[in-house]
């Protein structure tokens, strides 16, 4: 029956690790890239990316949503963000791994996802839609996503692109005149 296992894209990103990793660890933020995964929140007293600290995931993909729990694994500044998505009985699902290495001009992030276990109900609901091509497709965008974020920041720090604000400052159309 058909899973999908793994898979990995990479892009370079004119920004510095340090601040692409800020980006990336801010998991509220997640929905500004992901596109499957539309909001994030912390769970319990976490407020901060460290290891053991858990946020949920909303999801949706079409008209189908859930949520998901994740684990950080790792969050070394700079170089490398991961999470686990734990289902209920606390088994591991699948492993999410951001590495960032410094380069010449700024940064390589591989962004990459490894099945740990799946349960059989999504193996089925695999067969009419491939899992494996949506999170490959899906891992290109995030990672386009983030590039166009981190690029737009200016003086170290990443900062949110602001739509509302951006039409907010476009000039006012004349009303049109009813005769």
């Amino acid at each position: 029956m058909p899973t999908a296992t793994s898979g990995e894209a990479r892009i370079q990103i004119a920004a510095a690790p340090d601040d692409v990793y800020d980006l990336i660890a801010d998991v509220t933020r997640m929905g500004e890239r992901s596109p499957e995964c539309y909001r994030a929140e912390w769970v319990g007293d976490a407020r901060r990316a460290k290891v053991g600290a858990r946020f949920r995931g909303h999801n949706r993909i079409g008209v189908i949503k859930w949520s998901t729990t994740c684990k950080i694994t790792s969050a070394e500044r700079g170089r490398e963000f991961a999470f686990t998505v734990v289902n209920r009985h606390g088994r591991e699902e699948t492993r999410w791994r951001y590495l960032i290495s410094p380069d010449d001009g700024g940064c390589t992030v591989t962004e990459s996802y490894q099945f740990l276990w799946c349960p059989f109900a999504a193996r089925i609901a695999e067969i009419p839609f491939p899992r494996d091509r949506q999170l490959r497709r899906g891992i290109r965008e995030t990672l386009a996503r983030l590039k166009a974020a981190a690029e737009l920041s200016t003086g170290g720090g990443a900062r949110r692109l602001d739509v509302e604000a951006a039409a907010d400052a476009r000039p006012a159309q004349e009303p049109k005149r009813q005769s």
